[in-house]
């Protein structure tokens, strides 16, 4: 097959299949991600075309299976981009810490296999414990949420290999996960971290005022019309003050920018507007 499929027909019937039959609605992704995923899989499958590459999802249900985790996979790590999640560790956390309210819950929106996820519990447990506040972490629960199954199983595991922790300081790293590979997340961190499946787009927000969302590299892949409303629904779940973080590459544009604060811009790390 060739390398760039553009039969236009082909990868509309495609993607309404994907959506009518796993639920899964490629008309929020922009078409040039989907298109170079789904030619991944084409490629490795020797599909001619949209229409054989149909054909074969058909009859062969693991292919779709591997299909959908190509659509929805997401390259992380623990301590991605490190002077975001300093920045985090230093401002975000003890700003809210120090609030000592009696329920504190952070949301990682799109966590895929949950780097992100333990990643915020590691700096809270950490902050918690050179405050001499442990009791305190009673109150916290991080939430993690994605649309893939497979990759939630993965941030239930909380396993990960030695090069997943290249940004990671070394005495977290240290203190939170095993020593022998693959490093599992300590049982502090597991206890810390609630994993579900929720579609960003469609579903609601987790309930109650979130103090803290991080959403970050997942937005760049949704086109202009899915990022505004998302955008708004974030708001609209953090309570007063909450903050927002996202990707390096991702910003607020537009109206959106009145209904958040930049904390730090470089960072996209932001704050709720009154």
């Amino acid at each position: 097959m060739t390398a760039g499929p553009v039969d236009e027909a082909g990868f509309r019937a495609l993607t309404q299949k994907i959506a009518a039959e796993r639920g899964f609605s490629c008309a929020n992704y922009k078409d040039g991600c989907l298109r170079r995923r789904i030619a991944v899989r084409m490629r490795a499958r020797d599909a001619a075309d949209f229409a054989a590459y149909s054909l074969l999802l058909d009859r062969d249900p693991a292919e779709f299976d591997a299909l959908i985790d190509t659509l929805t996979i997401n390259v992380t790590k623990l301590y991605r981009d490190a002077s975001v999640w300093d920045m985090v560790g230093s401002t975000v956390v003890p700003a809210l810490w120090q609030q000592g309210q009696r329920q504190l819950t952070v949301w990682s929106a799109g966590c895929s296999s949950g780097e992100e996820l333990y990643t915020l519990a590691a700096l809270f447990h950490a902050h918690a414990m050179r405050t001499l506040t442990e009791p305190q972490l009673q109150t916290l629960r991080i939430i993690g949420s994605d649309i893939d199954r497979a990759s939630l199983e993965a941030a239930r595991r909380g396993a990960y290999a030695p090069e997943a922790f290249s940004e990671m300081p070394a005495p977290l790293k240290a203190r939170y996960f095993s020593a022998e590979a693959p490093h599992v997340a300590a049982p502090e961190l597991k206890a810390l971290v609630d994993v579900e499946r929720r579609d960003l787009l469609r579903d609601p927000a987790p309930a109650g005022g979130l103090n803290l969302i991080t959403c970050r590299n997942v937005v760049i892949y949704f086109g202009r019309e899915s990022q505004e409303p998302l955008m708004r629904k974030f708001h609209d779940a953090l309570a007063p003050g909450g903050y927002l973080v996202l990707g390096k590459v991702e910003t607020l544009l537009g109206p959106l920018r009145s209904l958040f604060e930049a904390v730090d811009a470089r960072q996209r790390i932001f704050r709720r507007a009154a």
